[in-house]
């Protein structure tokens, strides 16, 4: 990635997208708009000084809503260029609200909030298309409860939580159990607020608050507003105390999810929704259990799915390693619905397809291996191309050519042609780029001409 930010003959322009494609093979002029980032990318040092200091916090897309990020924020750490952009959906200054903290705090005096788009014109010979793809939203099965219980996430989500730089730095946390140390938090600078509004109280009226609560249950206070008021407190006070002893008495039992269960093709070989194999997430899910495992030797997993498709070189082998050293157990079942157990624990439903029954298993996380769906912008993109969609929604190619797309002179790789895994992706990315030369050195066969005509 640094060798592509430095490269003199490559020109990265980073938070733009392309608005309009005029022309044709060898002449074709993109409109490329680049957004404004509200911070130069000239002066910017990246080192992240603005985001410390940064008042505002929103939920981070980047670690699928597990953690926070500031108003001001980088997208993550190793991105190039290493350069920060201010949200102006939640910035208060772009919100027309006084902070402006970020520009006071930025030495390299980069940030700038008159900043605004930039429309590009370049002249290209030809277009490699690489949208990525968008995963299924599981919540459109209801049974598996996705929304509903804390302890069920998707791959992606446990991905970022297996990440030594994720919101768990690496460590198994539950959901649910974070969600009870986060409320032991709040609910500690709740207790040493009321704890300091009580302090005042007794200092200035010299009487101890647990007396003045005796009193106004005993109807002893009359009708002194202040005093009665003080009681309330001291009954609210005694409330979160309360509240917070339970928590943390709960919060002593927690460990890291040790028994995981995932589930595969949520949302692919399912004609409700994507009738296809989505191709990586047998092994994805493979990946995720070994290096639970070697975070945690305890860790047992169980791999639910009709079948587990080992394609590619090394990973039947591969396959056979995790169950044989990683704890990892495959069953082939079906798993009807998900349900709520003691303890936050997920309870899987399911049908063991091998002997014809069917169990209820609980767990301490369930991992949903959802499909790869075609790019939520997609069909924007297509528009924008003069491209066609295959009955998927992913971008159409030739059966003979699966590279070219129905413009000729445009070329697509991994998921914006069809769901694949990062080694076929990668090659089809230099499969892309080699067709592209061909079109920029006039080396391309006519016959390929031929074939994107057919296409459309």
């Amino acid at each position: 990635m640094l060798d592509v930010g430095r490269h003199p003959n490559i020109e990265l322009l980073a938070y733009s997208e392309v608005e309009n494609l005029q022309g044709q093979a060898g002449d074709f002029t993109a409109t490329i708009r680049k957004k404004a980032r509200y911070v130069d990318e000239a002066k910017c040092t990246g080192c992240g000084e603005c985001t410390q200091k940064c008042p505002t916090t929103v939920e981070d897309t980047f670690n699928e809503g597990l953690a926070s990020r500031k108003a001001i924020y980088s997208w993550f750490a190793q991105g190039i260029p290493s350069t920060h952009t201010i949200d102006p959906d939640h910035c208060r200054q772009l919100q027309g609200k006084k902070c402006g903290v970020c520009a006071k705090t930025c030495k390299a005096e980069a940030i700038n909030f008159e900043q605004t788009d930039q429309l590009l014109e370049r002249k290209v010979g030809a277009v490699i298309v690489a949208t990525g793809y968008t995963v299924f939203d599981p919540s459109r099965i209801p049974e598996y409860r996705y929304k509903d219980l804390p302890n069920v996430v998707t791959a992606m989500e446990f991905e970022r939580m297996l990440s030594a730089s994720g919101p768990t730095s690496g460590h198994l946390e539950r959901p649910s159990d974070r969600a009870v140390k986060s409320e032991i938090g709040n609910l500690e600078k709740q207790l040493n607020k009321a704890r300091k509004a009580l302090d005042k109280h007794e200092k200035d009226r010299e009487r101890d608050s647990a007396e003045v609560h005796r009193q106004f249950l005993q109807g002893e206070l009359g009708e002194d507003e202040e005093l009665v008021k003080w009681a309330r407190k001291y009954e609210e006070y005694q409330a979160v105390s309360r509240r917070l002893e339970s928590l943390r008495a709960r919060a002593e039992e927690f460990e890291d999810a040790k028994k995981l269960a995932f589930i595969q093709c949520v949302g692919s070989r399912d004609l409700r929704f994507y009738p296809f194999c989505s191709g990586y997430c047998c092994m994805h899910s493979i990946k995720e259990a070994i290096i639970a495992h070697e975070h945690e030797p305890d860790t047992q997993s169980t791999i639910f799915g009709m079948d587990i498709r080992a394609v590619g070189k090394g990973f039947e082998e591969y396959k056979l390693r995790g169950q044989s050293n990683a704890n990892i157990t495959y069953r082939r079942a079906r798993v009807a619905e998900i349900d709520s157990g003691k303890r936050d624990n997920p309870v899987v439903v399911y049908e063991d397809t091998l002997e014809q029954k069917v169990r209820r298993e609980e767990f301490d996380l369930v991992i949903l291996a959802t499909a790869c769906a075609p790019h939520n912008g997609i069909r924007d993109m297509a528009g924008t191309l003069g491209l066609e969609l295959d009955q998927y929604g992913f971008f159409k190619t030739h059966a003979s050519h699966p590279l070219d797309a129905s413009k000729y002179g445009v070329f697509v790789c991994g998921c914006a042609n069809s769901p694949m895994d990062i080694p076929e992706s990668v090659a089809q990315a230099s499969s892309a780029a080699a067709r592209a030369v061909q079109i920029l050195t006039g080396l391309d066969r006519e016959g390929s001409r031929q074939v994107a005509e057919e296409a459309s």
